[in-house]
């Protein structure tokens, strides 16, 4: 229905331009001078929305290239925070490992230094008690000095004695026995 308007509106305006009067035709000239200005305008005005609507997709390309770019970065942060998240398990884990191994290490050797402790313990004791018992022997020259000074001994560390000890007197008995020894064989050479 459209189309047969504007053929009839053509129609008309090829009448008035074939059979029109002076007044018709100056008519025709100012509408078609007011249309020809109201199409370049919208000419214009569409030129300008085009312009507009491509800087527009320009600036929506180059936003949304830097969105792609800023995701890209984003993701690559993200896995090396991840990566790095992961360096730091396992230095955590190789951290704690170590330092159970190292525990279960100070434990046994803890153990085997209380084992070693308690032997050696009784070791120096003992050693001890004989350098003690060597000491309190010293000075003497004489088998009869020797008798004497055996004899003091056994009357300070008797175990029937306050601050007697069993020990203490084997160990006694077993110096004597050798100092005896040492006097009676240089007597006979």
């Amino acid at each position: 229905m459209a189309t047969y308007e504007i053929n009839e509106e053509s129609q008309q305006f090829e009448k008035k331009l074939a059979n029109g009067s002076l007044e018709e035709l100056n008519e025709l000239k100012a509408f078609l001078f007011k249309e020809n200005i109201r199409i370049e305008m919208e000419k214009r005005e569409l030129e300008e929305l085009r312009k507009k609507v491509l800087e527009d997709r320009q600036k929506l390309r180059e936003e949304s290239d830097d969105v792609n770019k800023k995701i890209v970065s984003e993701r690559a942060r993200l896995k090396q925070d991840a990566l790095f998240f992961e360096k730091k398990m396992d230095i955590l884990k190789n951290g704690f490992e170590s330092l159970e191994a190292d525990r279960r290490a100070l434990e046994k050797a803890r153990k085997q230094f209380e084992q070693d402790s308690l032997r050696i313990g009784d070791s120096v004791k003992q050693l001890k008690n004989e350098e003690i018992v060597v000491f309190m022997f010293q000075g003497v020259n004489s088998l009869l000095s020797l008798k004497k000074r055996y004899k003091d001994l056994l009357k300070i560390f008797h175990p029937d004695n306050m601050g007697g000890d069993h020990d203490m007197v084997l160990k006694i008995n077993q110096v004597y026995d050798e100092l005896k020894k040492n006097y009676e064989e240089s007597k006979i050479i």
